[in-house]
């Protein structure tokens, strides 16, 4: 019935390419990115989803650690950066590290995930050694850290290259990269919200140079500001051009502006002027299905539940979306920006909204390789 309805809906000349497995265009997205038949769009990220990974969805045991909130970029959506000399400002020591790496392998966790802000009153050597510490307390898991920004900002702090410090962090116990920064690629975004770092062009070109050195990474975007729906259609599209050259994202992720706390929203209130109001669930499972159908060849599309509430991220499963990220145990960035959804979850929860979406539960490492499959919902539990 509702394949029948999509075939009479506005989507339908786009919905027969998507059946015939058809690489969708720019203008498709620049369509799909506008549509309010919400329907028809799950529907066409469903079956998109369906091909790539089947009826499978992930999650992972991980624990975040943020190092230090000390960080001069000046991001207008970030509420989590202090100067130095700030009331909240902070920088972990590496007793602090290793202590939080602790608490990481007491809870089993497979991957500790490290961000931060760009603290230049700490040394190079200081950042190296926050992965040799978890990976001495907590060797047996994965270390996931320094998104393309930080990368940027090691190299200059360093006056090495992206790659030299690459090399540097992998010998230090790197596994993976992280996707965070990507922010909107669009110059216009880039010279209005985040002119202190870099925009699309050097994000890209650090993950280019990683992909080259066999490190594999997640790649992101930040919506729900002051971005058009084009722009958000032509951020994806460029990330589909470097996967198309180097195949090395495995997941993108989503991350919903959060205005309540942010510089963006003190700055628009002060001249009188509207804020933007934080997405609605419509919104997310619009830009969730059109991340699915764009990104054919990144397979994995995440959604981070801490962002959007685990009910909505239970929903997108139905939109495209086929992993909950993980555990996480604590997290301050969105948190400090307005987010006011739970900061830990636990697997057993993982697991029974997972099946409960009609999905088999897959735990992942940080590389999607399979650690344990639950299976469906056991009988008598529906």
């Amino acid at each position: 019935m509702l394949k029948a309805y999509v075939e009479r809906s506005e989507l339908a000349d786009i919905a027969a390419r998507v059946e015939a497995g058809e690489r969708l265009t720019r203008e498709d997205g620049y369509r799909l990115a506008r549509t309010k038949d919400i329907l028809a769009l799950g529907y066409l990220a469903d079956l998109a989803r369906r091909r790539q990974v089947g009826d499978v969805a992930y999650f992972i045991n991980n624990y975040h650690i943020n190092h230090t909130n000390i960080c001069y970029a000046g991001c207008k959506f970030c509420a989590f950066a202090r100067r130095r000399d700030e009331e909240g400002a902070y920088t972990l020591t590496i007793d602090q590290v290793e202590a939080e790496a602790e608490k990481a392998r007491a809870l089993g966790a497979t991957e500790v995930h490290v961000i931060g802000g760009l603290n230049p009153h700490v040394p190079y050597e200081y950042y190296r050694e926050v992965v040799r510490a978890i990976r001495r307390v907590h060797p047996g898991a994965l270390v996931q850290a320094y998104d393309a920004v930080e990368i940027d900002f090691l190299a200059r702090l360093a006056r090495k290259s992206p790659r030299a410090v690459l090399e540097d962090l992998v010998a230090d116990g790197l596994s993976a990269l992280p996707g965070g920064g990507g922010e909107i690629f669009a110059e216009r975004v880039h010279k209005a919200l985040y002119p202190g770092k870099i925009g699309g062009p050097r994000y890209l070109e650090i993950h280019r140079i990683a992909h080259s050195m066999g490190l594999r990474s997640n790649c992101s975007i930040l919506y729900g500001h002051i971005e058009t729906p084009e722009e958000r259609v032509d951020h994806m599209l460029a990330l589909r051009d470097l996967q198309d050259e180097t195949g090395g994202f495995l997941a993108f992720i989503s991350f919903p502006y959060h205005p309540a706390n942010t510089p963006l929203t003190k700055e628009l209130l002060a001249r009188g002027e509207r804020v933007p109001p934080a997405t609605t669930g419509i919104d997310d499972l619009r830009h969730l299905a059109l991340a699915r159908l764009l990104l054919d060849n990144i397979p994995h599309i995440r959604v981070f539940w801490m962002a959007v509430g685990m009910k909505m991220a239970q929903a997108s499963l139905a939109w495209g979306v086929d992993d909950l990220d993980g555990t996480v145990r604590k997290e301050r960035i969105i948190h400090d920006a307005g987010a006011d959804t739970a900061q830990e979850a636990d697997v057993g929860e993982m697991v029974h909204l997972i099946r409960q979406a009609g999905r088999i539960p897959v735990e992942r490492d940080t590389l999607y390789r399979h650690l344990r499959e639950y299976g469906p919902v056991p009988a008598g539990e529906a």
